[in-house]
């Protein structure tokens, strides 16, 4: 493939690029480019919104480059401030690994295992003395770091910068360095750490890395990050029914951008909403599991809310928080428990007033009206959500 048509194809999807230029200049340079994806693992598990740099990284893979996956062991432990509006709770080094080990295996549900060069930055870091420290710390002024709109707003509004969080964009710039990357991956709001990482290369002699920014995807509910802690994420090992059953409680709108940045592929403009969104469901269940679960996904979501027959679909079960709860608050918890999403209690009385309520198959539509849920059945929720109770 000819630099142009890599190009292209790796542009594909991109926020931004510091610089399209640049990049033109190294895919032309007739070697493998080494790309850097930097990840922490605060968490064991990692959801779609991580694999849309990991997406990427695997486009480089086929198309030839080094794809290097960094694993932030000494990072992850102060956590990114990136778009925080407080300091993350700070991490054991016995926690990080703990994570890093289910974190890697499911990366590998999207990169080229054979194709991949995995290493630690605690592999420097562990190495360095305070003198050390003081010298890379050196490299910066407080004013770069205070350019921050993170930074900024916490300081506008009173609320603490705590020092450690400044080493954070010092040490993911040091990454480059050590690895000599020519291209880091990102999500947009990396963008002041990958510039970071481009200043200390060039203070030591390196060609600057590539800056290429991705955007954020937006979780279940549409509006926020998606995040665990927000409890709007779909994680990449979650069982497929349940992958299947949250991708098709999202809206059209996010569905758009999903395929977009999940599928690199726009919907079809002939295509019903409802199918387009059965394929996406299909599309991401296999890619995670296999064409098989994909399959068996499908038909068990056909047979709940196609074929109505919920006695016999495979349905999260609710634990009510008391044995009669009125409807909205049914709704409510039912949402949370099952599907992690947090809906209103207007959300949920619109549901409720419009018929699309239901309890042991009878309409509720009297906001009003107490389910004895001291009973087994089913409640559906909307039409492609539904619980069991009991």
């Amino acid at each position: 493939m000819s630099p142009a048509e890599s190009l292209e194809i790796l542009c594909r999807g991109c926020a931004e690029i510091i610089s399209r230029e640049e990049l033109k200049k190294k895919l032309s340079a007739g070697r493998p480019l080494r790309v850097k994806l930097g990840v922490d693992p605060t968490a064991p598990d990692i959801h779609f919104g991580h694999t849309v740099g990991l997406q990427k990284l695997r486009q480089f893979q086929d198309l030839g480059h080094e794809g290097i996956l960094i694993i932030g062991d000494f990072t992850a432990m102060i956590g990114d401030p990136s778009g925080r509006s407080a300091t993350r709770p700070q991490l054991t080094h016995e926690d990080v690994m703990a994570n890093a080990k289910t974190y890697q295996e499911q990366a590998f549900k999207v990169l080229d295992r054979a194709k991949t060069k995995v290493v630690f930055n605690g592999d420097w870091f562990k190495k360095m003395t305070f003198t050390d420290v003081i010298k890379l710390n050196s490299r910066v002024t407080l004013q770069q770091m205070l350019q921050r709109e993170d930074f900024r707003e916490r300081m506008d509004k009173s609320l603490p910068v705590r020092a450690h969080e400044l080493q954070y964009p010092i040490m993911q710039g040091w990454d480059s360095v050590v690895i000599q990357a020519d291209i880091e991956l990102g999500g947009t709001d990396q963008l002041f750490n990958i510039m970071v990482g481009r200043d200390l290369q060039k203070e030591e002699g390196q060609e600057a890395q590539v800056a290429m920014m991705l955007p954020i995807l937006e979780g279940l509910d549409g509006t926020q990050k998606m995040s665990k802690s927000l409890g709007n994420a779909i994680g990449v090992s979650e069982a497929p029914g349940e992958m299947f059953g949250k991708v098709m409680s999202i809206s059209d709108d996010l569905m758009a951008r999903w395929y977009g940045q999940l599928l690199g592929r726009a919907v079809e403009a002939d295509a019903h909403p409802m199918a387009a969104k059965k394929e996406l469901a299909r599309s991401l269940v296999e890619r995670f599991h296999s064409s098989d679960a994909a399959g068996h996904a499908l038909a068990e979501f056909e047979k709940r809310f196609s074929g109505r027959d919920l006695e016999n679909a495979e349905l999260p079960s609710f634990a009510p928080s008391a044995p009669s709860l009125d409807v909205i608050t049914a709704g409510t918890e039912a949402y949370v428990q099952c599907f992690g999403q947090t809906k209103s209690r207007g959300d949920v009385r619109r549901l409720v007033v419009q018929g699309s309520v239901q309890w042991r198959g009878e309409k509720v539509t009297d906001p009003k009206a107490v389910l004895d849920l001291s009973q087994s059945g089913i409640l559906r929720l909307d039409k492609t959500r539904a619980v069991r109770v009991g």
